[in-house]
């Protein structure tokens, strides 16, 4: 798997990542809007509400108005009436300072928004409320003033742990890796940081502990727990050549791993960065809420303004301030300012748990649109390494004695074909025949010598230079086998054909699934090849894909692409190598396979880590289910400011339905909890 994308800093980054993932984590927000939050935790806001609210409770209880509302009356004692003032001024300075220093942030970049409607909200309380304890108006709302800053911290303290829980995805991976390492010496094993660990390393790796680094097993057999890199649970038996990623979890032996990969470039660091970008990335969504953000911060100024000058001369003095600066806290898009980012960072996280790492949250939004899906075949659709898959015999020879003639003089040999047909003899329990005189023959096969006997394999080529003559009902298998784009070997003993095998690029077993799943759900798939029309009309019907491009050059995929593309068609390709980086570029959403090459990887948009095609599946249902969490977010938060503004405003005084500046506090702070909570249903989603 090669995810290691991005930055290749040498030794240590991921330990470093590990050290310092808390910190990472509060730096790499889904959305820059939660800047105002800078420099606090959640910890700071749970602090804040908890005291604002102890010193709230008596601020509430010696309040004139609350005591002439509930027909009870205070414990008087001299100075009691100020009560209300003094504490109501602490919590304005200890719990409202948060939000007027966000407000400064915002007035300094220019970008005045919710931290600054919240601000002119509390200091036109906190004025009207300080105005009327000198006696200026009768009635003072420090009460008011009281529980809207704590419910506003309340609100924040939920936003922010809402969000650094969503983003726990990168804190939980960092927390995969180990903080040392077992590294063998000649004197025996020592304990190193993590960060010591070089490539070319030898670690011991002990039952039940995790693998430092990515790298080879040298020595011994285990079961090796990949559910964090692959999300399949089942447990993986790997012994030596065998290649281990970090994190991962051994079970049932020790191993000693030799380090390829350390820091930066490991597949678990590549996935981090991932994850970390596109909670970060942008999106045409979070773009035009953060316009309606804008926009609603000049609504409420002016509507506060358009209030406070119609209450202050029709002679409610005391209820312009009021209603001011109550129409200022109902105008405040704390809802949808949390719409969007929430849903990313959620959305991502639960990609990344289903083996879909979101590089850009673009290409995931765009997946729901998607008209036709394009699939490279090799290594795509197919495993891209040759399998044996048949094999016909001549009367009076079994499949056994030809595999075992065959994988013998196939046995020294390094072709990826020759590989095919020893494996699959191993894998149908046939025992290679032992061979003498091994002898390559360029362009038509291999030779040996096997129980006193020659045996040659190979293709026609071979059969041309010996001018052996092929049993009809063998070249009748031979021909239907070439139409179907399979790689016919013939089997020769002493110059006479004795069988045929066939060879081919193996179909992945998830394949048909995906293509089945695909035209569920209003999908069209189309294969993209450079082999032969036979061979691609072959796996196109076994699949039961819809389109198929054959003898496409690499150079050429790009330009397939773009046709695919006409009318207007939403494209998304799929691919794992090289030549198929231009054709992932070109594509509406680029999906690389993720045991495919880096420039591959780089190319996408989302990467299966799974290599699994029906995750592409899942990366549109993800994309669909995401898009509907947003449009349901923004619809509330929206509406929700438009119906509470003019309410607000004392518009409905006349049919006695008004709205007190606590109320409307707790309906803001409502309608917020309301857009993160329908945003963590989002987590129930199962991808199918």
């Amino acid at each position: 798997m090669k995810l290691a994308t991005g930055d290749h800093r040498q030794h240590g980054g991921v330990h470093d990542m590990h050290e310092g993932h808390a910190s990472q984590v509060g730096n790499t927000g889904p959305h820059t809007g939660h800047d105002q939050h800078a420099g606090h935790s959640v910890a700071t806001f749970r602090e804040k509400f908890w005291l604002s609210l102890a010193l709230t409770l008596p601020v509430v209880f010696w309040s004139a108005e609350v005591e002439h509302w509930l027909g009870y009356n205070a414990p008087t004692f001299p100075g009691s009436r100020f009560i209300p003032a003094i504490l109501g001024t602490i919590i304005f300075v200890y719990g409202g300072s948060v939000f007027i220093r966000g407000a400064w942030r915002e007035l300094s970049d220019r970008r005045p928004g919710m931290m600054t409607l919240i601000s002119l909200a509390i200091i036109v309380a906190f004025t009207a409320s300080f105005a009327a304890t000198l006696g200026f108006f009768k009635v003072d709302v420090w009460w008011e003033l009281a529980t809207l800053i704590t419910i506003m911290i309340l609100g924040h303290w939920l936003e922010m742990k809402a969000i650094t829980q969503a983003q726990g995805a990168i804190s939980a991976l960092a927390a995969l890796l180990p903080d040392s390492a077992e590294r063998v010496t000649e004197s025996g094993t020592e304990k190193i940081p993590l960060s010591e660990l070089r490539s070319g390393d030898v670690v011991l790796v002990r039952p039940g502990s995790r693998v430092p680094a990515d790298g080879i097993i040298i020595e011994g057999t285990a079961d090796v727990d990949e559910s964090m890199i692959t999300g399949e649970s089942r447990a993986v038996s790997k012994g030596e050549r065998s290649a281990v990623v970090a994190g991962t979890v051994i079970a049932g032996g020790s191993l000693r791993v030799q380090v390829k990969e350390v820091g930066e470039q490991t597949a678990l660091s590549g996935i981090m960065r991932m994850v970390a970008s596109a909670q970060a990335s942008g999106s045409r969504a979070q773009a035009l809420a953060d316009r309606a953000a804008a926009l609603l911060f000049y609504v409420a100024l002016i509507s506060g303004i358009l209030t406070w000058v119609y209450w202050w001369f029709t002679g409610d003095k005391e209820h312009a301030f009021i209603r001011t600066a109550t129409v200022l806290v109902i105008a405040c898009p704390h809802a949808l300012g949390l719409a969007i980012p929430l849903v990313i960072a959620i959305s991502t996280s639960l990609g990344a748990k289903n083996g879909l790492l979101i590089k850009d949250r673009l290409a995931l939004e765009r997946a729901r649109e998607l008209n036709v899906v394009i699939f490279d075949k090799t290594g795509t659709l197919t495993k891209g390494s040759p399998v044996l898959s048949a094999i016909a015999v001549n009367a009076g020879m079994s499949e056994q004695q030809v595999l075992a003639l065959a994988s013998g003089v196939e046995a020294d040999s390094e072709h990826p074909i020759a590989k095919a047909v020893v494996s699959g003899a191993h894998d149908r329990g046939v025992t290679s025949s032992r061979s003498t005189d091994f002898e390559a023959l360029p362009g038509r096969g291999a030779r040996a010598t096997v129980d006193g006997q020659t045996v040659a394999i190979g293709g026609p080529h071979l059969i041309d230079d010996a001018k052996a003559a092929v049993p009809s009902e063998l070249e009748k298998t031979a021909n239907m086998w070439s139409s179907q784009g399979k790689t016919v070997l013939y089997v020769m003993q002493q110059n006479s054909v004795i069988g045929i095998l066939a060879v081919e690029d193996e179909i992945r077993a998830e394949s048909a699934k995906a293509i089945q799943a695909l035209h569920k759900l209003g999908v069209r798939v189309a294969m993209i090849t450079g082999d032969s029309q036979a061979v691609a009309d072959s796996v196109a019907s076994r699949l039961g894909i819809d389109e198929v491009a054959a003898q496409v050059l690499p150079a050429d995929k790009a330009s397939a692409v773009k046709r695919f593309q006409a009318g207007g068609k939403k494209v998304a390709m799929v691919g794992d190598g090289v030549n198929d980086a231009p054709a992932l570029a070109t594509a509406d959403v680029g999906i690389a396979i993720g045991a495919g090459t880096d420039v591959a990887v780089e190319s996408a948009g989302i990467v299966l880590v799974r290599s699994d095609p029906r995750d592409v599946v899942r990366a549109i249902e993800l994309s669909r289910a995401t898009y509907r969490k947003m449009v349901q977010n923004l619809f509330w938060a929206t509406i929700y400011n438009l119906i509470a503004i003019p309410v607000a405003a004392g518009l409905f005084i006349r049919w006695n339905i008004d709205l007190p500046m606590s109320v409307g506090a707790m309906a803001m702070s409502i309608s917020t909890i309301v857009v993160a909570l329908n945003a963590q249903t989002l987590r129930r989603l199962k991808l199918a």
